[in-house]
């Protein structure tokens, strides 16, 4: 979360006026994140987030707020979407798309144990079962054909060692077909900073502005590079066993899941070497911005890469 488009208090009172959640108290910009701007709002009748979209179409808009609504009605901690009194999730304030939702309880934490990892197992496999019920349809945002418009915008601005890493990452992700794979509704972004911890439960899984319909393997791949991480990249293999474990007990994997793997980490790795790559070389101007270091996903796709240090799905 960031803030590009700033908003006074003064603007949000009275856009608040269509709302039925009493009258704003505080409004405080977050400096977390890249792409949206995000500000936490209290009012008199309790906490929320208000996100100003800065770059997504508006007509995709109504997928996540959808999603978010459905998944929390299934008992999943995810911030509920605010209805204004129009009945309506979604509103224009300071010229750009606009929502309020539930601020959820927790922090989050950043040097995670067996025992986060076990539960975020169980948390991404209830996501995806979940989400199967979800009738919306939108394909993920950073899929295949993204990546690899990515990587033409910002192949001119890499040294000529980086372009040769990245054609033939590309180049090895061609060979694999995703779409033969369960698919269904991924977060896509599940990384450690957008989990609240309220003590030894999950208190909120937030931010799903990059969710859409890819394989869930993908997902699955994304969390773990993340979670089950050491400071070097390389993956903890207790921390990757009871994240694996737990997932399966609830959705089993495939054996084209269990043949898919090495693949599908490699390319989890490469879409956020990309990203990051694209914010680094390519920013956006903003009051509160964050910029990811790149090579951190550029260690943690060669580490990838070397299949036999990787752990195994479970049978």
């Amino acid at each position: 979360m960031s803030v590009f488009t700033p908003v006074t208090e003064a603007d949000l009172a009275d856009w608040l006026k269509n709302y039925a959640i009493g009258q704003l108290e505080n409004l405080q910009g977050i400096s977390a994140g890249v792409q949206n701007s995000n500000f936490f709002a209290t009012t008199s009748l309790g906490r929320y987030v208000l996100t100003l979209f800065e770059t997504m179409p508006r007509a995709e808009l109504p997928f996540y707020l959808h999603l978010m609504a459905h998944l929390a009605r299934h008992g999943l901690p995810v911030p509920a979407p605010i209805a204004n009194r129009d009945n309506e999730y979604l509103g224009t304030l300071s010229g750009k798309p606009a929502v309020l939702v539930s601020r959820l309880a927790g922090r989050s934490v950043m040097d995670p144990s067996p025992a986060h990892c076990a539960r975020m197992g169980s948390m991404l496999a209830g996501l995806h079962l979940a989400g199967s019920s979800f009738g919306r349809r939108q394909a993920n945002p950073r899929g295949a054909e993204w990546r690899q418009e990515c990587a033409a915008r910002i192949r001119p601005q890499l040294s000529p060692e980086e372009q040769a890493e990245l054609d033939a990452e590309l180049a090895f992700q061609a060979g694999f077909d995703l779409a033969a794979l369960p698919q269904g509704v991924i977060h896509a972004d599940l990384f450690r900073d957008n989990v609240l911890w309220d003590g030894e439960f999950i208190g909120g899984v937030i931010d799903f502005y990059f969710a859409g319909r890819d394989a869930l393997l993908f997902d699955v791949a994304v969390t773990l590079n993340d979670w089950c991480a050491l400071p070097d990249g390389a993956l903890d293999a207790e921390r990757s066993t009871v994240f694996l474990s737990s997932y399966a007990a609830s959705r089993p994997f495939t054996a084209a899941e269990r043949a898919a793997w090495p693949a599908m980490l490699r390319a989890a790795a490469l879409r956020f070497w990309l990203s990051r790559l694209e914010d680094f070389h390519r920013p956006r101007s903003g009051e509160l911005v964050l910029v990811k270091d790149p090579n951190e996903y550029r260690r943690i796709l060669a580490l990838r890469a070397q299949a036999h240090a990787l752990p195994a799905l479970p049978g």
